[in-house]
């Protein structure tokens, strides 16, 4: 049965509990856009062992709380220090790596544009080590990641469906792995023949030191998906997944150390009742003390 401080115990696991479920969720979010988007697998371990964790700690500080279990609600309070611990450490180290790598602005395009330049850091290395990279561009090609780039429009003269003009493709918002891994760079001048087809333009000369201008390939299985822009745009979607999560984190952080805060004191004044000590009174001191004190 629940009393006194213990009541209250209950009632702060429970909301614990409640809180390691949207942490969960972050989670398994990253873990449905790493199967499908961003193909990263390792990002989102650390935060659905987070929240599996702090459901485990919440339901054992509940049964401590129900059944009076003081080396239970000891535990819990222990163990949810270092989940607060692991859940800062993260929040930190998210923002520190994705500082970095904001898109470029091209002339006549509203997409950005990303380069592998603009990127430093643990997650760059990460993302350009050749082996993981070859990873991480099949499941780019398995996953149809440029599938959504072709789109069709009514022509006003016959009202039959045609592929769009340069001048509606150039302005689309463009995802970052679609504007790095589904097209050449505007650097290698190429002329549109439809999304994710390109020709070579001998007329206009190119910029012959960005290496992607002879990575890309007009094969729909191969596409830029060996290019730098595609690891820029594969980094890019990564800092913003991240900061996404990392907001919500810190909200769930803020709200988990007023709870943890709450259950130490209330932890203190079920020890209190269970003592019969009366809340609030002051310790006994001698009625004569002596002049030195220490």
């Amino acid at each position: 049965m629940l009393r006194g401080g213990t009541s209250v115990l209950g009632i702060i696991n429970f909301i614990t509990f409640l809180i390691s479920i949207p942490i969960l969720g972050g989670g398994i979010w990253l873990a449905s856009r790493a199967n499908s988007t961003d193909c990263i697998r390792f990002l989102q371990w650390p935060i659905i062992v987070v929240g599996l964790v702090l459901m485990v700690i919440s339901l054992m500080g509940f049964a401590g709380a129900c059944y009076r279990q003081t080396w239970l609600l000891r535990l819990y309070l222990f163990a949810m220090f270092f989940v607060v611990l692991a859940l800062l450490f993260f929040i930190v180290f998210a923002f520190a790596v994705t500082d970095r790598g904001d898109g470029q602005v091209v002339m006549n395009r509203r997409f950005p544009e990303y380069q592998l330049s603009d990127f430093s850091g643990w997650l760059r290395d990460r993302v350009a080590d050749p082996q993981y990279w070859a990873t991480i561009s099949a499941c780019l090609r398995d996953g149809h990641a440029c599938a959504g780039m072709r789109r069709l429009a009514r022509d006003p003269n016959t009202g039959m469906l045609v592929p769009e003009t340069p001048a509606m493709f150039y302005g689309r918002n463009l995802s970052p792995i679609q504007s790095g891994c589904c097209k050449p760079p505007t650097s290698c001048a190429f002329t549109y023949m439809n999304e994710t087809y390109w020709t070579q333009n001998p007329g206009v000369p190119t910029v012959t030191n960005d290496p992607d201008c002879s990575r890309w390939s007009n094969d729909q299985q191969m596409l830029c998906f060996q290019c730098d822009s595609c690891k820029a745009g594969v980094l890019a979607g990564i800092k913003k997944t991240w900061r996404k999560v990392a907001i919500l984190n810190i909200v769930v952080l803020i709200i988990l150390v007023i709870v943890y805060v709450a259950g130490c004191a209330a932890f203190r004044n079920a020890k209190r009742i269970e003592n019969d000590e009366p809340i609030g009174m002051a310790r006994m001191t001698k009625s004569h003390p002596s002049r030195f004190q220490f």
